[in-house]
């Protein structure tokens, strides 16, 4: 005869095993086909953008150098983020509230999530990158070996993993039971979590902390090692040095900023942003999953030389053709 703990067991897995429907932008329902277009267009450029980017890489000796080989990473983790969410976003916009299985759902949040971890842990090897190529520029190759390269990309991908894997327990011990309906248009940890009919303190303040914890410190390490960047370049004797220093550094300030700025705002909105009418959170978050990524590559080529060089060329080449 089955004890009550394993009739609770059953009852409560039970709740997991339904579907939750999509309902896409509260208050927005009659738009989204109108919201879809610019979505899409942002989307595909960003598709384009990080392939072009990743081809280049690829295939250019001049750029298999550390700096690009961290890029490539950004780009993949871009596609991710984005292709994780947004062609399940686009259904939802075009043919109205979509279902998602529970499973389907934990693996859409885990690949948000852990995207966002890491793209914080990638920008911060970048950092170091740069800090090395300019404050020791002598020691760079012995520095950063391909051993060492290796090591830190196994190292930033297994934390962001180790980060975001307990929010898949956390949420798969809940009980399901009163709705199955997500006012988003994709699965979030928060979102998902507040649908249960149980306690979800821990949810909540493992869902803040620990993800704003660790990007905050890459913040920090961020901030210190560009303070020691600009400290080496205003030392430099030569006004083209420092000037040569200053672009190099440029491309990767402004993705910082729009990686960072729109992060730290959707977080805290979610967590103390009361104020906050759903639509517009809703409405920021689903432009964060895709305008970063489309623009990162834009600002690569345009502020790098040796990618926009590359850029003129591949292009010049197909037209000549």
């Amino acid at each position: 005869m089955p004890t009550s703990t394993t009739l609770a067991m059953y009852n409560q897995s039970s709740y997991n095993t339904g579907d939750f429907t999509l309902l896409g932008i509260p208050g927005l329902e009659q738009y989204h086909v109108w919201i879809s277009i610019p979505f899409c267009f942002i989307y595909l450029m960003a598709i384009v953008g990080n392939s072009i980017l990743l081809y280049l890489i690829a295939v250019e000796r001049s750029l298999h150098a550390p700096m690009f080989f961290f890029l490539s990473m950004l780009a993949i983790t871009d596609v991710i983020l984005s292709t994780t969410c947004v062609p399940k976003t686009l259904t939802v916009f075009w043919l109205g509230p979509q279902k998602i299985s529970f499973p389907g759902c934990l693996t859409q949040l885990f690949f948000l999530h852990y995207s966002f971890v890491l793209d914080s842990a990638i920008l911060l090897a970048m950092a170091f990158d740069r800090y090395v190529a300019i404050c020791s520029p002598l020691r760079y190759t012995t520095i950063l070996t391909p051993r060492t390269i290796t090591k830190i990309a196994v190292g930033i991908s297994c934390r962001s993993f180790c980060i975001i894997l307990p929010v898949i327990f956390l949420l798969t011990r809940l009980p399901f039971c009163r709705t199955h309906i997500i006012p988003h248009t994709y699965c979030e940890h928060i979102g998902v979590a507040r649908l249960a009919c149980a306690d979800i303190s821990i949810n909540i303040w493992y869902g803040f902390c620990v993800p704003i914890m660790t990007v905050i410190s890459d913040v920090i390490l961020i901030a210190v090692s560009y303070t020691l960047i600009l400290c080496a370049v205003f030392r430099l004797p030569s006004r083209d040095a420092r000037q040569k220093a200053l672009g190099t550094c440029g491309s990767h300030v402004c993705v910082i900023l729009m990686f960072y700025t729109p992060a730290f705002f959707s977080i805290l909105a979610h967590r103390f942003g009361h104020n906050v009418s759903r639509t517009f959170h809703i409405m920021f978050a689903n432009l964060y999953i895709v305008i970063p990524p489309a623009l990162n590559p834009i600002v690569y080529g345009v502020k790098t030389k040796q990618i926009r060089d590359k850029v003129i060329l591949l292009f010049s080449t197909k037209g000549s053709e």
